[in-house]
C-alpha cells in the first residue's frame, strides 16, 4: 500500500513537471524580441541659394552686380550690399554675397569700377580704387544706384539695409557711412580708416572694423585718428584687431596673391571665422 501512494506521488510530480516545462515552453514561443531598427537620422537640408547677375547704371557709366538669395523663404528680409576689394567685383565678393544668402539675407555683390571691370595686377587696383575715392562723388553715386536696386528687389525689406566691404571695399562702405548712408549697418574687413570724408554726426549705422593687429597698410596713428573721430560724434562702433592677422585676411586666395606680386597678404582661418560671426551678431543686433 505505501509502495503504492509512493508511485501515485512520483507520478503526480512528474506530470507537475512536464506541465511547468510546456508552460514555460509556450511562454518562450510567445515572445517575440523587436529587432534592432536602425533609424536613419534626417541629414541636414542644404541652403537653396539662388544667385543672379544684374545690370545697373549712373548717368555714364552700367555697372554689373550679382545678387543672392533664398527662393524658399518667404516674405520680405534685410538686404545687404557688398563691396569688393580693389581687384574689383570678383568670385570672392559673389561667394561672401552667396553666404550671406545662406543666412537668410538678400545679398548684392555691387561693382565700384563699372562693366564689372576687374584688375590682374596691383598697380591696376592701385589706380582703378583712387579714380573711386578721389572722386568721392562718383563714388556715392555708384552706391547709390546699387542700393537702389536692392532696395526695389521684390524680395528685400526697404527699411532693413546694410552694407560690407573688403578692403578697398571696407573703405567705401565707411566712407558712405560718414556721408550719412541710410544704412542701419556698416561692417568693414581688413580695411583703411584714413577716409576721405572723416566721421561726422551725420553717420546712421552702427559700425563694425575687423582689421589684422599686424595689417601694414592700416597704420597705428590712421587707427587712432579714426576713432579719435567716431568718439566725437558718438558713434556706435567696434574697432577689432585680430593677432597675428595681416591684410586679405579673410581671403583663402590672400597666400597666392602675397606670394605672386611680393605683397604682405595672408589667409588667416581663426581671424576670418571669428569677424564672420562678428558681423553675424550685428546683423542679429540691428535686424
Amino acid at each position: 500500500m505505501k509502495i503504492r501512494n509512493i508511485r501515485i506521488l512520483i507520478l503526480i510530480g512528474i506530470i507537475i513537471v512536464a506541465l511547468g516545462c510546456k508552460d514555460q515552453k509556450k511562454e518562450k514561443e510567445g515572445v517575440i524580441n523587436e529587432p534592432e531598427i536602425e533609424i536613419p537620422q534626417d541629414e541636414p537640408k542644404a541652403t537653396v541659394v539662388q544667385g543672379e547677375e544684374v545690370s545697373y547704371k549712373t548717368d555714364s557709366t552700367t555697372m554689373k552686380g550679382y545678387i543672392s538669395y533664398n527662393p524658399e523663404l518667404e516674405g520680405k528680409r534685410p538686404g545687404i550690399l557688398v563691396v569688393h576689394e580693389w581687384w574689383g567685383h570678383n568670385k570672392y565678393s559673389r561667394e561672401r554675397a552667396d553666404k550671406l544668402a545662406e543666412l537668410g539675407y538678400v545679398a548684392l555683390a555691387v561693382d565700384m569700377y563699372g562693366d564689372g571691370k576687374q584688375a590682374q595686377h596691383p598697380d591696376d587696383a592701385g589706380k582703378f580704387a583712387g579714380m573711386v575715392m578721389k572722386n568721392i562723388d562718383v563714388a556715392k553715386a555708384r552706391f547709390d544706384a546699387a542700393l537702389s536696386v536692392l532696395k526695389n528687389n521684390p524680395h528685400v525689406d526697404q527699411e532693413k539695409i546694410a552694407a560690407i566691404g573688403y578692403c578697398f571695399g571696407g573703405s567705401v562702405v565707411l566712407t558712405m557711412a560718414n556721408m550719412g548712408e541710410d544704412l542701419d549697418a556698416v561692417a568693414a574687413f581688413h580695411s583703411g580708416v584714413q577716409l576721405p570724408v572723416m566721421p561726422s554726426e551725420d553717420i546712421k549705422a552702427k559700425i563694425l572694423v575687423c582689421n589684422g593687429a599686424e595689417d601694414p597698410f592700416v597704420s597705428e596713428e590712421s587707427i587712432i585718428n579714426y576713432t579719435k573721430a567716431m568718439d566725437s560724434v558718438n558713434a556706435d562702433y567696434e574697432y577689432i584687431a585680430y593677432e597675428d592677422a595681416v591684410h586679405a585676411f579673410t581671403s583663402k586666395d590672400a597666400d597666392s596673391l602675397g606670394k605672386k606680386f611680393d605683397l604682405p597678404l595672408a589667409y588667416n582661418k581663426q581671424a576670418d571665422e571669428k569677424s564672420w560671426e562678428e558681423l553675424k551678431k550685428l546683423l542679429n543686433e540691428v535686424f
